[in-house]
């Protein structure tokens, strides 16, 4: 069980990396939009070190 939400985690670890790279890449990236999903990210990897 441990096993599979430290793998959750990841993934969505990874997923918000890309949602951050593709907004980024944006003509006009949306600042706020970014600092949200890094404090996400954030987040998650804090979740992950507890794990």
């Amino acid at each position: 069980m441990q096993n599979a939400h430290l793998s959750a985690l990841e993934t969505k670890h990874a997923s918000l990396d890309r949602k951050i790279t593709a907004e980024s890449q944006r003509p006009l990236p949306d600042q706020m939009i970014i600092a949200d999903l890094k404090r996400q990210k954030l987040r998650v990897k804090e979740e992950i070190a507890l794990s």
